[in-house]
């Protein structure tokens, strides 16, 4: 070694994908839109205390008697109500937009972990064990991916409405619909992880294991799973937003979250009636579910080509 040079520090894995993720400024910009957007869901109670009214609280004079259009411009901006109000009631729309961050997020969220934990489960079996197994199991997510979800979605959230399964209210209306959407879209994910799990069988550590006479079980989540992280992390990030969208769809149908709680979905179902005399109302909502979906479609994108840059 040559005398003053410092030793080769080696980097990890970890480390590589990181360097390369903070080479993607857009990518930084949508991971940057992501936090904030959490912060502010879980914050959401703190922040109106300060800015805006509670998001179930009228105020009738904010809007127009006569015309129930809110008083002002830009649909009643001002430094009481930042975003303005809702026609005819004069609720919050800055509030009602925190607090339907919170439903949106919560709803994505746990219906991601519940298609994870279904797809990987099937996905890896399938790919390790392959034969009738696979055929079974690929079969099974043929199935899934034809089914009608969107109407099954739509007749469900219509016979569960008051009280089931000893759940009533939000909780409810929560559960049925992570439960569809996690439920149903985990052929999504089951089938990347098959197809991963197929190359990663055939591995050198994998034979090892095997003639070391490791069982499968320990081969499947000591051996493959901690190798499929890197996938299972990009494509959840991915799913998260196709979650969002499909709350919002189904909550603008009328079969989602139910009145009077915040919802982006419902949002913009109530303001098709006031469009054309208040854009406004219409605009916020349609904002901020364009903005979250697209900041997690970017740090998604972002994040996959950072711990696979081969898949460019």
């Amino acid at each position: 070694m040559l005398a003053g040079a410092g030793a080769i520090e080696g980097r990890s894995l970890g480390q590589i994908a990181w360097r390369r993720l903070r080479r993607d400024k857009v990518a930084i910009a949508g991971g940057v839109v992501v936090v904030v957007l959490v912060l502010v869901a879980l914050l959401a109670p703190i922040i109106v205390k300060y800015f805006g009214t509670p998001p179930d609280q009228y105020n009738p004079g904010a809007v127009d008697p006569n015309l129930q259009t809110p008083l002002g411009h830009f649909g009643g901006i001002s430094l009481s109500h930042p975003l303005g109000v809702e026609p005819q009631t004069g609720r919050d729309l800055f509030s009602r937009i925190l607090y339907g961050a919170q439903i949106s997020l919560l709803i994505a969220s746990l219906a991601t972990v519940v298609s994870v934990v279904i797809g990987v489960f099937f996905g890896i079996v399938a790919g390790y064990f392959g034969g009738w197994v696979d055929t079974l199991i690929s079969r099974a997510m043929d199935i899934f991916l034809a089914f009608p979800l969107l109407i099954f979605a739509i007749a469900l959230g219509a016979v569960v409405q008051q009280k089931a399964f000893g759940l009533t209210g939000n909780t409810l209306h929560i559960s049925v619909l992570v439960f569809i959407i996690g439920f149903f879209n985990w052929p999504y994910m089951g089938r990347i992880i098959r197809g991963q799990a197929l190359s990663l069988r055939e591995r050198e550590y994998v034979d090892a294991a095997r003639s070391l006479g490791a069982r499968p079980g320990y081969i499947l989540f000591r051996e493959l799973l901690p190798n499929l992280l890197a996938p299972i992390l990009v494509y959840a990030t991915l799913l998260i937003p196709t979650n969002i969208l499909f709350e919002a769809a189904l909550s603008f149908l009328g079969v989602g979250i139910h009145p009077p709680t915040p919802s982006w979905g419902a949002m913009l179902a109530q303001a098709t009636i006031w469009y054309q005399v208040d854009p406004e109302y219409l605009v916020v909502p349609g904002l901020a579910i364009f903005i979250t979906v697209l900041a997690f479609n970017l740090f998604g994108d972002g994040l996959r080509d950072a711990l696979d840059p081969r898949g460019r």
